[in-house]
């Protein structure tokens, strides 16, 4: 219980550290979001009402804790006769687009949650299945595509290879829509088929990632004392894979956690290119214009995810290791131990 109640405050820990970088960056920038509220002309007078109604007229240390504040008890903006309200929890209010941060998010989450759920499922398959082929054909013809596909994977800007998934696919060819999103509780077809060109462009990017980890870790698997007495003892190859992969299982965990973690908190180039109003959209969009609110709030967001999705990947551990339920999580692996569920 105590290490878990650790991981907890190590994670809360993060998030707050993200949050005071974010705020205190974004207040020693040449910017000021009261200008763009204010208006045309806008008299120093003016300009610092606008400050105070938007909470911009307090240290950003003062603004952090209200913002803290605000995801549990809610705030208000303004004073008098002209309060705007925003209820728990309150990640702040775009004065902008006139709508609550908390609301903007809420919108534009199914779409980046429909991308990572497909891209991480697809890397996932995909990467792992290639590097267990390649690493049971060393040297061959299929372990060499398999190298130079990785290679070339992890090398190649997101952004060109976004591109040409919509030329060829889309436009050249027209198997595929070159983008949009279709919310799933309308046409679950649909909503898949739009999202196939943006899945399958993560997954060759990421699955890459998958593909070289489970490869270089195959073959050291395979060559250990274990795999080799299961050989003598009689057992299958498939079996002894089985088993080599189970090996892999916390390595795998942890980057897969983190996948979904950093794609829910949206994927910028990915859904600027198909077209997709998801979260990384929405702060590009709120970075070029300098709506602080929407800005601090998805980046809380995504870190929150990104946090999460690492908790849990590290709350989990010990289902797949017995010793690191007992207490042996510190203690490394000897050369051809195998693990626990191995012969």
């Amino acid at each position: 219980m105590k290490p878990a109640l650790l991981r907890v405050g190590r994670s809360l820990g993060v998030l707050l550290v993200v949050l005071t970088l974010t705020y205190a960056i974004f207040y020693l920038a040449p910017i000021d979001p009261a200008l763009a509220m204010c208006g045309k002309p806008c008299s120093p007078e003016d300009l610092e009402a606008a400050r105070g109604f938007m909470g911009f007229d307090k240290p950003w240390f003062v603004q952090l804790g209200s913002f803290l504040s605000a995801i549990v008890l809610g705030r208000t903006y303004g004073s008098g006769d002209v309060v705007l309200a925003c209820a728990a929890p309150c990640l702040g209010y775009s004065f902008q687009l006139h709508q609550g941060v908390t609301t903007l998010i809420g919108q534009r989450f199914p779409v980046s949650f429909s991308v990572a759920l497909g891209a991480v499922a697809l890397q996932s398959v995909l990467g792992i299945a290639s590097g267990a082929i390649a690493a049971r054909r060393q040297g061959g013809l299929l372990d060499r595509i398999v190298t130079g596909v990785s290679v070339i994977a992890a090398s190649a800007p997101a952004f060109v290879v976004g591109l040409l998934a919509v030329v060829v696919f889309a436009l050249k060819l027209g198997w595929l829509p070159s983008g949009g999103y279709v919310p799933f509780h309308e046409n679950p077809a649909q909503w898949a088929w739009h999202l196939v060109l943006p899945w399958a462009t993560l997954a060759f990017l990421n699955g890459a990632i998958y593909a070289r980890l489970v490869r270089s870790s195959m073959i050291e698997q395979l060559g250990l004392d274990y795999a080799r007495t299961a050989r003598a003892a009689g057992l299958t190859e498939r079996t002894i894979d089985r088993y080599a992969l189970r090996n892999l299982a916390l390595p795998l965990l942890t980057l897969v956690a983190l996948d979904i973690g950093a794609l829910l908190g949206g994927t910028v180039i990915t859904e600027r290119i198909f077209g997709l109003a998801g979260l990384g959209a929405l702060l590009l969009d709120a970075t070029s214009t300098a709506d602080l609110p929407v800005i601090v709030g998805t980046t809380f967001v995504g870190s929150l995810l990104i946090v999460l999705a690492n908790l849990a990947s590290d709350l989990s551990r010990p289902l797949l290791d017995r010793r690191l339920a007992a207490g042996g999580g510190r203690r490394a692996r000897t050369a051809g131990e195998p693990a626990p569920d191995t012969p």
